[in-house]
């Protein structure tokens, strides 16, 4: 069975089918992805090197991390530091199906199944064997970015929920965005609140002044925008040093 390199193609052709340099992989506009917290380790297991160290690279120009096998033995080996396996179905020492099969019993990492079987049964037979996609060959760089993005969104946790904290008698719950302090309802403005849990949430800690800035204010602060929003809270608060000057550094939650 004849092999397919992916569609990496010219600029200036996006959907003609032409193996060029790979270093000019195009890159889509607003789909790079250098240096972020979003990148991922990304391991592909296909046995035509010159086919997947092209499609490594457009990935590392993405901004993940690759790791490149040419037999499923190998995948086996490598997937357990894989944030996504890239997985030809058509290697020389298994069955790709099985390889899925195997990965799949001892982990949860996506898997993409990419072939040159296009049929109907063979796309099913992909799924059941634990892929979360099937991508027949050939096809185009940028459709393997958008599937990856799409199953690594489905694949990514939830955050947790916010939590409330409790420092002694002054509760703050970040769920409902309610400030109370002995039981007693606080009225706060939204930047009051996310000033004060801020501190909360580092109650043992200096949080330096320009911290508190760029988290809670961003681009949109004046030169007193912290020092009026200390003052309005403490005089919600009331008795009590619940937020203390750090002269020249910043603040810290105190107790009442």
């Amino acid at each position: 069975m004849s092999r397919h390199l992916p569609n990496v193609v010219e600029p200036s052709d996006p959907d003609s089918f032409t193996t060029v340099d790979p270093r000019i992989i195009p890159v889509a506009e607003g789909m790079r992805r250098p240096n972020t917290p979003a990148a991922w380790s990304v391991l592909i297991a296909d046995s035509d090197r010159a086919e997947a160290q092209s499609l490594a690279l457009g990935l590392r120009r993405h901004g993940h991390t690759v790791d490149v096998v040419q037999t499923g033995a190998a995948a086996l080996q490598a997937y357990g530091s894989a944030d996504l396996v890239i997985l030809d179905l058509e290697l020389p020492d298994m069955d790709g199906l099985e390889v899925c099969r195997k990965i799949r019993s001892a982990c949860a990492v996506p898997i993409i199944a990419v072939t040159a079987r296009s049929s109907e049964l063979d796309c099913v037979l992909g799924l059941q064997a634990g892929a979360d996609h099937y991508l027949p060959k050939p096809y185009g760089f940028r459709e393997l970015v958008a599937r990856t993005e799409a199953v690594m969104r489905r694949a990514r946790p939830k955050p947790p929920a916010p939590r409330a904290i409790s420092r002694g008698p002054l509760r703050i719950d970040a769920a409902r965005r309610e400030v109370s302090l002995e039981g007693r309802r606080i009225e706060v403005t939204p930047k009051e609140f996310d000033l004060l849990y801020l501190l909360a949430s580092n109650p043992d800690a200096i949080v330096p002044r320009h911290q508190l800035i760029q988290q809670v204010w961003g681009n949109s602060w004046s030169r007193r925008t912290v020092d009026t929003h200390v003052s309005s809270l403490r005089g919600k608060l009331g008795a009590g040093d619940w937020i203390i000057t750090i002269r020249g550094v910043g603040f810290r939650l105190g107790r009442a």
